[in-house]
């Protein structure tokens, strides 16, 4: 991110690179209408291909991030995250800690299974 951005309209229709909770640590307080994010759902995730996600293996950004997605975002705004299943008690703490109120979980059906035991995983998960 270059240059001073100090209003909602110099966010208007801009793609932001870098680390979210800087990023938004800088944009005004009630300046978004919806969020959309997929954030590492901690489970330490390994493809088949040894591929690994950053941070994946830690609750330590979460809060924050979290916190500032409450910050900005306009009251009647929306926000939409995933989150692993799994770890669905660290997600619903922060939602709930920062003054997010669940109204809905949307669930996406997949053509393949991430991983299989008990169960096929075959879906992704999102609380708006």
């Amino acid at each position: 991110m270059t240059g001073n951005t100090n209003t909602a309209t110099d966010f208007r229709n801009t793609i932001l690179n870098g680390d979210s909770v800087e990023l938004m640590r800088v944009m005004p307080r009630n300046s978004v209408d919806f969020i959309l994010t997929d954030p590492p759902y901690l489970v330490n995730y390994q493809g088949r291909d040894g591929r690994k996600v950053r941070n994946d293996d830690n609750a330590r950004g979460l809060r924050p991030a979290v916190n500032q997605m409450h910050r900005v975002l306009k009251w009647g705004g929306l926000a939409v995250s995933f989150y692993g299943w799994n770890k669905i008690d660290l997600f619903a703490d922060a939602w709930k800690a920062a003054g997010f109120r669940m109204v809905g979980h949307i669930v996406f059906r997949k053509s393949y299974a991430l991983s299989s035991g008990f169960l096929r995983y075959e879906h992704e998960s999102a609380y708006l």
